[in-house]
């Protein structure tokens, strides 16, 4: 069987718990520690760039800037003043959103109209319908 939950208490969150705020202490390393690291970095050799990796690096770069290129060419001649076309899409969209909402504000202004007047709301629908969102 399962446990009834208390009457009253379902909406109830618990308190989240929070660990008791101790002070961190570090450990001073040992002297045989840091001298084995001190001596792995003396023994390293330095890192060494081989040039054909270099090469290959940089051919690989310049085959990926020249197909990034091809996939998203640079449009060609967009005026500085002039809007971007994203900001023509959002115009359009503010347009068509305070033309669906001044047409929702005439039907509902006219079925309250007619509902005050006790009589049929004569309510013009728009010819055109946006068919995807």
């Amino acid at each position: 069987m399962g446990a009834v939950p208390a009457p009253g208490r379902a909406d109830v969150a618990p308190a989240p718990v929070t660990p008791p705020a101790a002070p961190v202490q570090r450990r001073t390393q040992p002297d045989g520690y840091r001298r084995a690291i001190e001596a792995h970095r003396a023994a390293a050799p330095p890192r060494q760039a081989d040039s054909g990796i270099a090469e290959a690096v940089q051919r690989q770069s310049a085959a990926m800037r020249e197909l990034i290129l091809r996939a998203f060419p640079e449009p060609e001649d967009v005026p500085d003043d002039g809007p971007a076309p994203i900001e023509d899409a959002r115009a359009q969209r503010r347009r068509q959103a305070a033309a669906t909402e001044a047409a929702a504000l005439n039907r509902a202004r006219g079925k309250r109209a007619a509902r005050l007047a006790g009589t049929q709301a004569v309510v013009s629908h728009p010819s055109r319908l946006r068919t995807t969102a």
